[in-house]
């Protein structure tokens, strides 16, 4: 059995450990003779009124450490990983994964891929279930790590197999089932592949899954991203204007009928199904809540309405600004239209919108999150920019100023010689940044 040992990072001032003794550098091994795997373990267990805690110093001597403190009273360390754990990773070769479609030499974190339950309730993460043994189903439900998101892609046992290229992989409604039973609140998703896991069976799916409602709180269908990366990986079809007309009209059919029966429409389509049909973009009650908004499901109509609500506090005034902002295509036309509309409340902005044609991974990836910054340098250079060129906020990677190609924004601003700011994705930055106010 492998032996947990965790390093602590930070001891807080005037905390429960600092007044013990712990320092930066010691190590939990257990708590009251249990190991702690992750942080779900150590917070699971420091509950407790009476702590009975393992510790290895610096110089390597263990020693147990009794401490008595009030229930849930928390003891003051920081730990070198948030998760006191190595991520788990994904051992299928699904048909469309988007990480088997990475160009090469790229950083090494963008190559790996992560198939764990804790990330899905800490982070929002999609799981397809394929990489999990039942002790890492009972501790799910155990410690209620709830909501959970699954990647399900299909209901049909055999198929899933095929997809995710993992005969384990059929089991997926045996598990829900289990979650279901003890009330564990669950979201999915449908990457829909053309002609694989769409028409007949993205029926038996919608149905399947369903049954599970309200445990299973809401399904998301996102059609597959095709790079131009895909040698020796799986023929795919990309979805064109009709094709993705039917999806709707097939999601809208299932929501008529789930309305009638659960009081939910239950299953969404994501706002790319909309943009590539040429529709309008359904109304906020359309969303339910907005309850996959991570998921690219129903982020375009919240823009729009919050830049809507935004606009309508304002009066305006006749201030002169010129600014420029960057987009993806599937975002181009909504970032348009909403510019336009600030500028009736600001009549003399001058906002140039330049829609960024994504040639590193091809003209079939249209979404801003995966944009590059060699492809925004190369397509900006020489434009009219004005004072300041926006970026959205998604294409950066987490807490960092760098984009997918490793491209900074201090080189984005080097190179087109105007500051760089970042727009994050509500209406009222979008308003106030761009507007200057």
């Amino acid at each position: 059995m492998r032996r947990h040992i965790h390093e602590i990072a930070k001891v807080v001032p005037g905390s429960i450990a600092e007044e013990c003794g712990l320092v930066p550098g010691d190590k939990i091994i257990t708590i009251n003779d249990h190991q702690i795997e992750d942080i779900f373990d150590y917070q699971f267990y420091i509950e407790e009124e009476y702590l009975s805690i393992l510790v290895e110093t610096m110089d390597g001597e263990e020693y147990i450490l009794e401490i008595e403190k009030d229930e849930e009273e928390d003891l003051g360390i920081l730990f070198q990983e948030s998760l006191m754990d190595q991520y788990h990773s994904c051992s299928n070769k699904c048909i469309f994964c988007f990480i088997d479609q990475m160009p090469p030499g790229m950083r090494e974190t963008l190559y790996f891929k992560d198939d764990d339950s804790r990330l899905s309730f800490l982070q929002g993460n999609y799981i397809t279930l394929t990489n999990m043994n039942m002790q890492d189903m009972e501790r799910i439900i155990r410690y209620h790590l709830a909501p959970i998101n699954i990647s399900v892609h299909t209901t049909n046992p055999e198929l899933r197999c095929q997809m995710l290229h993992n005969r384990f992989a059929g089991d997926i409604l045996e598990k829900i089932r289990m979650f279901s039973e003890e009330h564990i609140e669950m979201n999915s998703q449908i990457v829909l592949c053309r002609g694989i896991n769409d028409g007949e069976e993205l029926d038996r799916s919608i149905r399947d899954l369903s049954a599970f409602y309200p445990a299973m709180e809401s399904l998301s269908v996102v059609p597959v991203g095709l790079t131009r990366f895909r040698e020796g990986l799986p023929r795919l079809e990309a979805f064109d204007r009709e094709s993705a007309r039917q999806v709707i009209r097939q999601i809208k059919d299932w929501q008529n009928k789930l309305k009638e029966s659960l009081g939910s429409c239950f299953v969404h389509a994501s706002d790319e199904w909309f943009i590539l049909a040429g529709e309008e973009i359904p109304p906020a009650d359309y969303y339910e809540g907005f309850g996959q908004l991570e998921n690219g499901v129903g982020m375009v109509r919240l823009l729009i309405e919050e830049v809507r609500e935004t606009l309508g506090t304002l009066t305006g005034d006749d201030r002169h600004r010129q600014v420029s902002i960057a987009t993806a295509k599937l975002a181009y036309p909504t970032i348009l239209q909403l510019t336009e509309e600030l500028k009736t409340v600001f009549p003399n902005l001058t906002i140039h919108v330049y829609c960024i044609r994504n040639d590193f991974f091809g003209e079939m990836i249209t979404v801003s999150g995966l944009l590059t910054g060699q492809d925004i340098m190369k397509q900006l250079s020489g434009k009219e920019l004005g004072e300041c060129l926006y970026l959205p906020g998604n294409l950066l990677r987490a807490g960092e100023e760098v984009l997918l190609d490793d491209v900074t924004l201090n080189e984005i601003s080097k190179t087109l010689q105007k500051p760089v700011s970042i727009l994050q994705s509500d209406g009222k930055d979008f308003v106030y940044k761009l507007a200057g106010l």
